[in-house]
């Protein structure tokens, strides 16, 4: 029994020293009796010294002879949020809890466990998921209203401007007047142009082929018409799913495509582009490789801001981001995203 009681007292005593917690006995007064290391680092008080008062308990209002520390009035606290001062006059949050742990009646003495949870590194946590959130819903009203131009532009603007063109040929074959033909074919030209700018213009936005035939088709789409502007870049694409895509991951994963493609042509001095989208197992693997001029990737400044992008698209649809990059060799980026098919209803 006597051994029993050792043990449990040698474990006890493990505890208060390594919990994280901050543990604090006080007495009525408020005097620091005993405290734990975690207690003493989180708070930098000391022995005999006195708790303060956290901001409730500050400028809350007092009602009949009620003690001024809100969790001595009630003697036992199960969950309290505020702020506590610290011995160097910082504030921090915490969440505390007390409860009575010994009762002298007749001397009228009491003595309260006090127990300290740092909020601090919560509070961060949710400070960053409430800024994840925000770029996530930026994101995704930024691709809504690029869907919604570009369908206005395709089906709007350039159905007008193509019904345009069919008068000006209507009105041609009627027209004998040589110079007045010429001019009219002249005006028909500029108008061909003007529509195949919105047409570009509109598939920049958003390519109706992401909805349409999913971004396997979307990709090699956009490596066709890249080839045409870049002869001296050889852009390989090789996939061996052609299974849909959920529409998020499809324009998150377009975009990546779209900004790596373009950061390679401008700043790596590439021969040689290669785009593989695998489908395995623990997911699905973009990975996207030059064979440029490479770059130190802790010292990266304007090219920095396209990666940032890249990254946070990624992170956005609960993917896993990745760059390396080799000066003279030349850069990877390799992306796995775990859910991305298509939800069939």
């Amino acid at each position: 029994m006597i051994e029993s009681l050792h043990l449990e007292n040698k474990y006890l005593k493990q505890i208060f020293q390594s919990i994280q917690d901050g543990i604090i006995i006080m007495n009525q007064e408020r005097t620091i009796l005993m405290m734990n290391p975690s207690a003493e680092r989180l708070t930098g008080w000391k022995l005999q010294g006195s708790v303060p008062y956290c901001s409730f308990c500050e400028n809350r209002q007092l009602h009949n002879n009620e003690n001024k520390c809100y969790l001595i009035q009630n003697d036992e606290v199960p969950y309290f949020l505020s702020e506590m001062p610290t011995y160097h006059g910082q504030k921090i949050d915490v969440e505390m809890s007390t409860a009575l742990m010994f009762q002298d009646s007749t001397k009228e003495e009491k003595e309260y466990l006090l127990v300290l949870r740092d909020q601090s590194v919560k509070k961060k946590e949710e400070e960053a998921r409430i800024s994840k959130l925000i770029i996530k819903k930026l994101i995704e009203a930024k691709e809504e209203e690029h869907k919604r131009l570009a369908q206005e532009l395709h089906d709007g603007v350039g159905q007008s401007l193509f019904t345009v063109s069919v008068a000006l040929q209507a009105i041609e074959s009627y027209v004998d007047d040589e110079r007045l033909n010429t001019y009219i074919v002249e005006v028909r030209q500029e108008l061909e142009k003007a529509m195949k700018d919105i047409k570009s213009y509109s598939y920049e936005l958003r390519p109706q082929s992401l909805d349409q035939l999913g971004l396997v088709a979307t990709i090699k789409s956009l490596l066709t018409s890249v080839k045409r502007t870049n002869r001296e870049i050889d852009f390989i694409f090789e996939s061996n799913t052609e299974e849909r895509c959920n529409s998020t991951v499809s324009i998150n994963l377009y975009r990546v495509v779209q900004e790596a493609i373009y950061n390679t042509i401008k700043y790596a001095e590439a021969t040689k582009v290669t785009i593989t989208l695998q489908d395995s197992h623990n997911g699905l693997h973009l990975t996207i490789s030059d064979n440029g001029k490479g770059f130190n990737i802790d010292t990266i400044t304007n090219e920095g801001l396209g990666l940032k992008h890249m990254s946070e698209r990624v992170h956005q649809i609960a993917g896993e981001f990745l760059i390396q990059s080799e000066l003279t060799i030349g850069t990877k980026v390799l992306i796995t995203i775990p859910n991305w098919k298509e939800e069939i209803p």
